[in-house]
Parts: C-alpha cells; sequence; structure tokens
C-alpha cells in the first residue's frame, strides 16, 4: 500500500508528502474510533452521543461533523478538498487540548495537487473498512508505523532523523523488557520506542496501564509526528517539544525513570557542550565539546531509577575512542560497574547512516534481586555483527530468530539461567580481563573467533580442488601474457 501511496506523491519531495499522507492516516483514525464510540452511544442514548465527555473518558478524541472522515470522502474529488481538511484539523485541534499544534494544516496550499489529495483520500479509505473497532485501530496504528518506516527510507540520511528501524528497537525492548515502571525517551524521534514497548507488553499478558510514557523531542515537525503516532495507537504519554534539547533544557531533570530507550544522533559536535562543563549529570567526567556520544550515556544514567536499565544506540567509536578524554570517562563508567551489555550491530541496518553502530546496556544496580542475579563486576560482550539479513540491496534487518537469539543470551546471562559463553558470538567478562583492554568495549576483542567445525579430511584434501582452480587461472593467465607480447611484436616498426 505504501507503494501505491507513494507513486501518488509525483514530484513532491518525501520529507513534505509524508505530513501530507500520514495527517490523513491520523485523520482516519480518530475518525474511526469516533464513529465506533457514537454508535455505541447511539444504541444507549441519544443524548450522550453529543457529549464530547462522554468520548474524551475512553480517550476518543471528540470529531466535529465536517471534520469526519465521511464528510472528507464525500467530497475527496471536489477542488475545495484541501480547505476543507485545513478546516477539519483546526476544528479538531480546537475542541482537543491535547492536539494543539500537532496537527498539519497545510492542504490547500497551491504545490499541493487537489486531484493526488482525492485520489489519496480515496486509497486511505480503504484501510481498514468494514473491520470492527478495536482491529480497525490496531491496521491504522500499523499502517502509520509502516508508512514512517517507508518514508524513512525514500528520505535516505535525513530519515534516520525520526526514525529507528523497528527491528533494532525490536531487539532492545525485547532485552530490556519494560513491564513495570516509568519508561523514558531523551530524543524520542516519533516514538517507536513507545510503540514497540506498548506492543511487548501486550505480547507479554501484562497490562498497558502499568506503564507510564515520557519523551522529549528538540525538532517540532518530529514531534509531531510522534504525538499523531502515539494518539493512533491510543497510547497516552508525556511527550514534550523542546527546541533547547534535553542537555541545555532538561524538562524532567527531577523524574527518575525504570527503562530509559534511546537513539540519539551520532557523534553530534554541536551539542553547546562548551556551556555544560560544571553539569551535575557528568558523573564520569565532562564530555568533550567536539562529540555528545557521552553526554547521553551520562544524561541517562543521571536519569536512571535505583533500579534502572537502559538501552542507548551509538556509533561504533563510543566503545574504544580516546579522543579528548572518551578513554577516561569510559575508564570512570567500567569501574563504576554501571556497563551492563555491549552489542556490536552489523552494518547496513540504519536507513541514515552507514556508520557502524552498537547498543549499550547500562544498569545503575546489577544485583537488583527478583529474577535477575548478582552481576557486578562482569560485562557481557554480544558480537552480532553476522547476526541479520538484507531485505534491498541497501539495508538489513533483524528476523524474529535473530532478536530472540540475541536476547536470548541476555536474559539467560542476566538470569543465570542456562548461560554459556559462544566462541565468536558472546563473551562474559570479568572487571579484570576488561582493565586489561584498557577498559576498550569493543565485543570482537573479548568474543575471540567462532569454532571451526573439524570435518576429519586432511588439509591437503581440502585444498586440493583450489590448487586445481588456481593452477588453471595460472595457465590462462601465462597465455593471455604471451598472446599480448606476440600482438605487440607485430605492431613493432
Amino acid at each position: 500500500m505504501f507503494l501505491a501511496a507513494d507513486k501518488l506523491r509525483k514530484n513532491l519531495e518525501p520529507s513534505d508528502y509524508k505530513h501530507v499522507a500520514l495527517g490523513l492516516i491520523f485523520l482516519k483514525h480518530i475518525s474511526n474510533a469516533f464513529e465506533a464510540k457514537r454508535e455505541a452511544l447511539l444504541a444507549e442514548d441519544a443524548a450522550a452521543a453529543e457529549d464530547p465527555d462522554e468520548y474524551l473518558a475512553e480517550n476518543v478524541f471528540w470529531v466535529p461533523k465536517e471534520a469526519r472522515w465521511s464528510h472528507l470522502q464525500a467530497n475527496a474529488r471536489q477542488p475545495t478538498i484541501g480547505k476543507l481538511i485545513d478546516e477539519a484539523m483546526a476544528d479538531i485541534e480546537k475542541v482537543n487540548p491535547g492536539l494543539k499544534g500537532v496537527l498539519p494544516k497545510d492542504y490547500n496550499r497551491p504545490a499541493l495537487d487537489k486531484v493526488m489529495l482525492g485520489e489519496l483520500i480515496d486509497l486511505i479509505s480503504g484501510i481498514a473498512t468494514g473491520e470492527p473497532g478495536e482491529r480497525a485501530k490496531d491496521l491504522l496504528g500499523r499502517v502509520y508505523e509502516y508508512f514512517l518506516g517507508g518514508f524513512a527510507g525514500s528520505e535516505g540520511k535525513r530519515g534516520g532523523e525520526f526514525y529507528t528501524p523497528r527491528s533494532i528497537v525490536r531487539l532492545m525492548v525485547e532485552m530490556l523488557e519494560p513491564y513495570k515502571g516509568r519508561v523514558y525517551d531523551p530524543c524520542c524521534g516519533s516514538g517507536g520506542m513507545f510503540v514497540q514497548s506498548e506492543k511487548f507488553i501486550e505480547s507479554h499478558g501484562g497490562r498497558l496501564g502499568d506503564i507510564a510514557i515520557y519523551g522529549q523531542e528538540s525538532n517540532n515537525t518530529t514531534w509531531r509526528l510522534c504525538k499523531m503516532n502515539l494518539a493512533v495507537r491510543g497510547i497516552d504519554a508525556d511527550i514534550r517539544w523542546n527546541n533547547e534539547g534535553s542537555f541545555h533544557k532538561d524538562e524532567l531533570k527531577d523524574l527518575r525513570f525504570d527503562y530509559i530507550l534511546a537513539n540519539p544522533p551520532f557523534n553530534i559536535s554541536d551539542w553547546g557542550g562548551d556551556r555544560l562543563r560544571e553539569d551535575a549529570r557528568w558523573a564520569y567526567g565532562a564530555p568533550p565539546v567536539g562529540n555528545a556520544n557521552y553526554g547521553w550515556l551520562q544524561h541517562i544514567l543521571w536519569h536512571l531509577a535505583p533500579n534502572g536499565t537502559a538501552g542507548v544506540v551509538l556509533a561504533n567509536g563510543s566503545m574504544s575512542s580516546a579522543q579528548s578524554g572518551e578513554d577516561v570517562i569510559r575508564k570512570a563508567m567500567v569501574e563504576a560497574d554501571v556497563v551492563d551489555c555491549m552489542v556490536a550491530l552489523p552494518g547496513q541496518l540504519f536507513y541514515s547512516t552507514q556508520i557502524p553502530a552498537c547498543l549499550w546496556f547500562l544498569a545503575r544496580n546489577k544485583n537488583p534481586g527478583g529474577k535477575l542475579r548478582d552481576r557486578r563486576g562482569e560485562v557481557l560482550f554480544i558480537d552480532a555483527r553476522k547476526v541479520g539479513a538484507l531485505v534491498d540491496r541497501t539495508r538489513k534487518e533483524f528476523a524474529e530468530n535473530d532478536i530472540a537469539k540475541i536476547a536470548g543470551v541476555y536474559h539467560a546471562w542476566r538470569e543465570g539461567q542456562g548461560y554459556a559463553d559462544v566462541p565468536g558470538f558472546c563473551k562474559a567478562a570479568k572487571l579484570e580481563e576488561i582493565r586489561g583492554h584498557n577498559c576498550v568495549l569493543t565485543p570482537g576483542r573479548y568474543v575471540g573467533a567462532a569454532d571451526i567445525e573439524d570435518d576429519d579430511v586432511p588439509f591437503a584434501e581440502r585444498f586440493a580442488p583450489l590448487r586445481a582452480k588456481l593452477a588453471v587461472q595460472f595457465a590462462e593467465s601465462e597465455a593471455l601474457s604471451a598472446s599480448i607480447l606476440a600482438s605487440l611484436a607485430t605492431l613493432a616498426p
């Protein structure tokens, strides 16, 4: 379906068109939810069906009559459709304060082809048609998420500014298991970490009300995408738009969180670190002015609850860099025993960059009790660079079994249930060994080489076919050289 919608954009840039399409999907969603609730109320009490509070009590947005999808669909082929959509968005924001400043309202601009708009409305109208309420809501939520990924791919490098590939988020969520408590993302993009956290709870039979979601985002356009993404999913969350960023205006500075999931921008140099040299968050050392990686790690550690855990996506260089004192900060973090697990990722996982990436898992307390064993003085290293498969010419993804493999190793190690080192893949290393590597945290240094199966075939026999092939190639090369020399001789004066 994304390909059909993308075909309609013609010469419109993906970065512009995504707001057109996603805004309409959102409008379709809230209109569907409203109509389903309205029908239920009409069956009980006609007066209640016209009371906005009845809808708000069920976390359903009130949709004014002229803003409902049925009205827009009926007028989809009118030249005034852009104006009608803008008015619908404005009316919805007016009666739903939680959506104020969130919805796109530029459908009537001259550059937007109104025929294309009508065709897009017709296409979106087919989503979840005839499905019951909860099923329709789930389908629209999945379509919104799917379109976010599609647009991230279309935009290339810029796509990574608002979207973390789903399989990476799924892996982080499966490893951390955010069942209960506060979940936070200090640079939340379009909200994928939160959506996957709720999906995790649903799939494991938990209660959605057991987690509270918090986030910050500095880009207003991305913040709006996030608010719509969460609304489509029916996720209630405290997401702050903060144009100064989490470093300089920490909106939630007094809150501590049980789980933090984040994909900060890699190696960002213009983060204003020169204005934050004495910040209380830098418990392990002031991050270099020219790179925010260790600023993000320490900001996240600062916000962890006493038994909190975090997963952070960073560039590979963060595991070994010795520039501008980063090695000193890393050593301090290792000695403080806040590093729980390091995962090296394969290349080509991201839309936005070919820079190799890794996952840092941090823990405030490595002996919290419960089902988790005492892991003090130990770090788990996982080398997942050979895991995953290409889904197109340029990008890889983790399949479900890949995620289960990596997360399963982490859980077995944390819980003390059947963990064993696997050469070339995972190794539980003591702090003494890590100190021996000067606190470089690259998994390849610890996991060693994979075991080679001994097939009992003698060396000479195993390499005989290769020797024969090389002999043929050498003979062909010599014959070609002789032919070239002969040709040159005929050209001599």
